[in-house]
């Protein structure tokens, strides 16, 4: 992971002005979403040291492809409202779609991004143009703006990208698609590439892609509480898992793992995601004793890992761009002093293991059922102690995050490496 900025001297901890950054992304506040999330923190300390941020993002819909909130709250299209630290949010048009259909999704990505480019063109002229996937489109729009803004062009991955896409099959074969193809030159063309670990990253680095840094994901510390831990007596065994409900997460595995424990052992499952109906009929077929909720946001997720013995971080271990993966919630799992049962490999099991966090487990519903059953036998080692929260406080704190990716940045863009002079309230 990067934890330096580029540069030490005095001299280059003086900004000779406010930089302004614009951040072309599919999610954004109010949304609940892992890049809503990330940047909200990212430009509240982005703000903080006195950057300007244009966001151009779509109305508010994500992730059901509808307007749910308030209109004034969501934004109007093709208008512009200010963010909750003062940033400018430019809001585009999106396509209504019910459902989390990928081709749905897809649709709306590419109709959005597309007229994210004249928007993005409205406004002072930026220092440079941040685009962040998952959204692909997104993407391109931004490197295409990043062009006729005539402009630093700053693609952030993530997800690996295209790796990801081979391992979920959205593309086959020896020949590679159009996908890959696109995200490779957007990569290739971009003046820096930002990864969330440090394995995409020397990926990234083999294939020859130039000016690769990582800024992981990360949270705020001081908003996390952490938790007592869980009671050494106690009836029943509770274990949680919050996030999406994918492909990629493999929760079948956790329902089969419930159903073979049975009476005594309780899982939570909280989020949506495209798989969230089959697991639900799985569910019912085996009579596992599981309870579904939906997406959960401030105190009621705050109240889920107080009920949880054990959390769960899952990837499935099929997936070979998963090795330099990390889900963003091993964070906040850490951080709050829950045991964490990982069913992860690569990078997020050495971050588990070296925080002292949990059990990294394979992916198979027996392995699963004999890891909670021996914790709830001995549940004095469900107290993970406090050795997460301080590996989060020196790896992934959004406040040190930022200052690094502002060095970065006003380095790319000719002002040396300075943000980290920049700490005063805006």
């Amino acid at each position: 992971m990067s934890s330096s900025l580029p540069g030490d001297s005095a001299e280059q901890d003086q900004v000779e002005a406010p930089l302004r950054l614009m951040l072309l992304t599919h999610s954004y506040w109010p949304e609940h979403s892992p890049p809503q999330r990330r940047w909200g923190a990212l430009t509240r300390e982005f703000r903080s040291a006195g950057w300007h941020v244009d966001v151009v993002a779509p109305v508010a819909h994500y992730p059901n492809g509808r307007r749910d909130l308030p209109r004034r709250q969501a934004g109007f299209a093709l208008s512009h409202q200010k963010g909750p630290h003062g940033e400018t949010i430019r809001r585009v048009p999106y396509l209504r779609h019910i459902g989390t259909s990928s081709v749905a999704r897809l649709v709306d990505q590419v109709f959005s991004a597309v007229l994210s480019v004249p928007v993005g063109l409205s406004g002072k002229k930026p220092h440079a143009v941040l685009a962040t996937a998952p959204s692909l489109p997104t993407l391109a729009a931004g490197l295409v703006l990043s062009k006729l803004r005539r402009v630093p062009f700053i693609v952030e991955m993530r997800d690996a990208w295209p790796d990801l896409a081979r391992d979920a099959r959205i593309v086959q074969g020896s020949v590679k698609s159009v996908v890959e193809h696109v995200v490779e030159f957007v990569q290739r063309k971009a003046d820096l590439v930002v990864t969330v670990t440090e394995g995409f990253a020397d990926t990234l680095r083999a294939r020859g892609v130039r000016n690769v840094i990582t800024v992981s994901n990360g949270l705020d510390l001081g908003a996390m509480p952490f938790l007592d831990p869980p009671p050494l007596e106690r009836d029943g065994f509770h274990a949680l898992y919050l996030g999406n409900h994918g492909k990629s997460q493999r929760l079948d595995v956790l329902i089969r793992a419930a159903a073979l424990l049975g009476e005594g052992f309780h899982l939570t499952l909280v989020g949506s995601g495209t798989s969230r109906p089959q697991l639900v009929k799985l569910a019912r077929e085996l009579d596992a004793p599981v309870t579904f909720y939906p997406s959960l946001h401030g105190p009621a997720v705050m109240e889920k890992y107080r009920e949880a013995d054990t959390c769960i971080v899952s990837l499935r271990d099929d997936w070979k761009s998963f090795e330099t993966t990390v889900p963003s919630k091993t964070y906040e799992v850490l951080a709050i002093g829950r045991h964490v049962t990982a069913i992860v490999r690569g990078e997020a099991e050495r971050i588990i293991l070296d925080a002292k966090g949990g059990d990294v487990v394979t992916s198979k519903a027996e392995a699963v059922a004999e890891l909670w059953r021996e914790l709830s036998k001995d549940r004095a080692r469900l107290s993970a102690g406090k050795s997460g929260r301080e590996w989060v406080e020196n790896h992934a704190e959004y406040s040190k995050l930022a200052r690094n990716y502002m060095g970065h940045i006003a380095e790319l863009v000719g002002q040396g490496s300075s943000a980290r002079s920049q700490e005063r309230v805006a």
